[in-house]
């Protein structure tokens, strides 16, 4: 073993011995602060000095070690590095001046002094680890478990900016950020990430396969190389295909997804960040507990012909979600097209087109459907009347339409809706009051906030539209 294999083995028990001298050094404080009340525990407080003192001599002599990888931040590894010696030697002080009754007023102060050196070198010690928003990362809802919010339009999001750098926030910054660097490696930065790391290039532009980021993300949990670690929150199926797409398409910082090219592969992930999952497109309380066959592959054709996007909800369901949005002027006559497959049909976006109360009738037909978006249409209280048989339908939109509190009183049956956006309907002021006895369970939306989008919000690529 080289002497400086044997540095960084030596380092690398820092993290392990550094609690030894906070647990002794807290026990010693607290003995310190109710000595006078409890005179039997004074001759515990100078064994407990000693040793917490000794203990936080080793725990930076290893820190030291440990910070000569090189793989944390210089400025803050110096400030927790000095807080630590601060702290040891505060101790050590506290020790001596136990072995003088005359100065007890003045150990009481000093153990004030330890505790609150060591809650604050504690934190640096996290932030280094975990980040520097690790203490409050639970409370603002920052963990690295949270899923991406909704792309309301993710043709018109840069891909870097608005998908892939949250991503590697969320999963990859609290080892490869500003506060830590394994390997040398940083991805905070468009610099950083081109730079690659002490095992050179992170990304090869255009060849994901041969791009370390993604080699690693593919290898099996077990091995030492996969990364993120295993005891670390992994990357989705979805959230592996968004990096490896981003490489292939020679990892542009600057562009939007719309000026990209879209493999099949790649729409169906595209539609699930814009209805906020970075997983599977839909969860599964979201979707009928019985499944459901495929769908007709000459329905689906004729569809697309049509201009009307199905695509699967999820990898692994036949249900489909439905978005008119390239054919939203014709909806009221192709509304019909939909019912040999109105098993499958669970999500359907009808926002923005021409679909009336009569053409609600044939939305009624859709058995399993879910959420339904008729923002900004001409339907009335008279076309709600046909939603009452939709015993499935979770999440209704309505925004920017003409329906009242009346004709939403044909819907207070249904048991399974929890959400009904209403901003710019036509509730009157009294009408809340009445919508919150009728939907006591349910989430009535008045505005202020960002409609939920169906995963079939985007815009059609094709050739003609490209240019």
């Amino acid at each position: 073993m080289t002497m400086l294999a044997f540095v960084d083995f030596i380092g690398r028990f820092h993290p392990v011995w550094v609690h030894l001298p906070i647990g002794i050094l807290l026990m010693a404080c607290l003995f310190q602060l109710f000595a006078k009340r409890f005179p039997l525990l004074k001759p515990a407080i100078p064994v407990l000095l000693f040793w917490g003192a000794m203990t936080a001599i080793a725990s930076c002599i290893t820190g030291y070690l440990l910070s000569l990888s090189g793989d944390y931040d210089d400025a803050l590894v110096t400030q927790h590095q000095w807080m630590g010696i601060a702290t040891a030697a505060v101790s050590l002080v506290l020790y001596f001046l136990n072995r003088f009754s005359l100065a007890f007023r003045y150990a009481r102060l000093g153990a004030i002094v330890v505790l609150l050196l060591i809650m604050i070198t504690g934190h640096l010690g996290g932030s280094l680890t975990h980040g520097a928003d690790y203490l409050t990362a639970g409370l603002n809802g920052a963990g690295a478990e949270q899923e991406m919010k909704p792309i309301p339009n993710i043709q018109e999001a840069v891909l870097y900016t608005d998908v892939v750098q949250p991503l590697l926030q969320r999963k990859c910054y609290s080892c490869h950020g500003s506060s830590k660097q394994k390997g040398k490696l940083r991805l905070d930065a468009e610099a950083q990430i081109l730079k690659g790391g002490k095992d050179g290039k992170a990304i090869v532009s255009g060849k994901p396969d041969e791009s370390a980021l993604i080699k690693r993300l593919l290898l099996p949990l077990s091995d030492d190389d996969h990364m993120p670690p295993k005891e670390k929150p992994q990357l989705s199926p979805n959230e592996v295909a968004i990096l490896s797409w981003w490489v292939s398409s020679r990892n542009s910082f600057t562009k939007k997804v719309k000026e990209l090219p879209q493999p099949d592969k790649i729409k169906p992930v595209l539609a699930a960040l814009q209805s906020g999952g970075s997983g599977n497109i839909a969860k599964k309380n979201e979707l009928p507990q019985d499944e459901v066959g495929a769908a007709d592959e000459a329905v689906l054709k004729k569809l697309k012909d049509a201009g009307i996007m199905a695509v699967p909800v999820s990898n692994e369901t036949n249900y489909l979600s439905v978005s008119f949005v390239t054919a939203g002027s014709q909806a009221q006559e192709l509304v019909t097209l939909l019912e040999p497959i109105k098993k499958q049909v669970v999500w359907l976006k009808l926002a923005e087109s021409n679909i009336t109360d009569e053409g609600l009738a044939a939305v009624a037909k859709l058995i399993h459907l879910t959420r339904l978006q008729l923002a900004n249409t001409k339907i009335t209280d008279a076309g709600l009347v046909h939603l009452k048989a939709l015993e499935q339908l979770q999440v209704l939109n309505l925004v920017g339409t003409k329906v009242t509190e009346k004709g939403l009183a044909a819907l207070k049956d249904l048991k399974s809706l929890r959400a009904l956006y209403l901003y710019k309907s036509g509730i009157g002021s009294t009408g809340w009051v009445q919508l919150k006895q009728w939907f006591p369970k349910t989430v009535l939306d008045s505005g202020g906030y960002a409609v939920p989008i169906l995963p079939t919000d985007t815009t059609l690529v094709t050739a003609e539209n490209k240019k």
